[in-house]
């Protein structure tokens, strides 16, 4: 038997797609330059990461890309069709990196895990993050990613100095030309149905454009997330103004959160609910025209979907956030912010002096931008 190993479509212990024999086969292409990226985690830092892969097939049309990620974001990445092989951070796939060979790596996470892999697979070229096996730290494997790392040194650089947005500083590690590169997010037509049916179950229509709030944030930072206060009388603001459809989004942190804000608002918003896979949670940010959000996956996906979106920043830096044109940042007024604190003593923090009226400008702001319908006074 006559095997082409070399060719992308190749699979090792099963026939591939094409289902053909090799020697005969029309749809042989091979794999070109190999590129791995190692991007673990969060999932909002993964999909933000996304921009990379077209940045990577315009400098090497020619490659096949591989990525890995932990379980939890795989499933932003699945879809990819910029992605030839999508790995999970688990025992199998870690040894499997450790014999196979690249000609091009690039560790995007500070983290340990990540680094450590990185020293140990083998690659002609490493840009981004390393492991100090001497001094048992992170370090710069290239001279472009110096600064990237120099932002965990410094607080003055990063929360103060720095201009560049996330995916201005991977681009400037990898060696490649940023040309505003956008995510890349395709949303399954599984997912796409399972969020129709959420929005039927609760008594949605289709056809009325939906502000959605994503209630929450990731707990790693304090305050990072929007007041429970500052939704409500958000909600009753457009309610009183407009005719819009308000869907309020979250994760499990969220369920209560979500119930407290319905119970205090009454029909005057609807609760997507808290328990869908990060996959039918984006389909579910699809069906909405404008996306309120902090700091947090939430926003990411709305970025990605092309979503107009009004993001609030408390303790993170919004200067790294790239939105693309579509979006307004509100950024809270207090001193001591960014600070990506994880404990807050203040009673009056960033995230509670952001008003609900500031908030509804940027929406009023924003909507006749959309392809849904403007804003209509009652």
């Amino acid at each position: 038997m006559y095997v082409r190993q070399d060719c992308r479509h190749f699979k090792g212990d099963r026939p591939c797609s094409h289902n053909a024999a090799c020697l005969a086969c029309q749809n042989y292409q091979p794999q070109g330059k190999k590129i791995l990226i190692i991007k673990l985690a969060a999932s909002g830092d993964v999909l933000r990461t996304t921009p990379i892969l077209t940045g990577l097939k315009r400098r090497y049309r020619n490659s096949f890309i591989v990525w890995i990620t932990k379980r939890e974001a795989a499933d932003l990445l699945k879809n990819n069709n910029y992605i030839d092989r999508l790995l999970v951070y688990e025992p199998p796939e870690i040894e499997r990196l450790r014999i196979e060979r690249f000609d091009i790596l690039i560790c995007l996470d500070k983290e340990i895990e990540a680094t450590v892999l990185a020293n140990q697979v083998k690659a002609r070229s490493k840009f981004g993050f390393g492991f100090n096996h001497k001094t048992g730290n992170v370090y710069p494997f290239n001279r472009e990613s110096r600064y990237a790392w120099e932002l965990g040194l410094s607080d003055e650089l990063k929360f103060h100095k720095n201009k560049k947005t996330y995916p201005q500083l991977i681009f400037e590690m990898a060696k490649l030309n940023y040309k505003n590169d956008e995510y890349i997010l395709d949303v399954s037509h599984a997912d796409r149905e399972y969020a129709q049916g959420i929005l039927d179950k609760i008594g949605l229509s289709r056809n009325s454009p939906i502000i959605g709030l994503n209630t929450g944030a990731g707990g790693r930072f304090a305050n990072k997330a929007w007041t429970e206060d500052g939704f409500v009388a958000l909600i009753s603001r457009i309610r009183e103004n407009t005719d819009m459809n308000i869907l309020l989004l979250g994760g499990q942190r969220e369920r209560q959160r979500n119930i407290n804000i319905i119970s205090r608002v009454g029909g005057l918003a609807y609760n997507a609910g808290c328990s869908h896979s990060i996959g039918q949670f984006a389909a579910i940010i699809d069906t909405c025209s404008l996306v309120v959000s902090a700091d947090t996956t939430a926003l990411h996906i709305a970025i990605a979907l092309k979503k107009l979106v009004v993001s609030l920043f408390g303790p993170t830096c919004e200067q790294e956030i790239e939105l693309y044109n579509r979006g307004v940042k509100i950024t809270s007024k207090i001193d001591c912010r960014p600070c990506y604190k994880s404990r807050c003593d203040k009673q009056i923090n960033c995230m509670s002096l952001i008003q609900a009226e500031e908030v509804f400008q940027a929406i009023e702001q924003l909507m006749p931008k959309s392809q849904a319908q403007p804003l209509s006074r009652r």
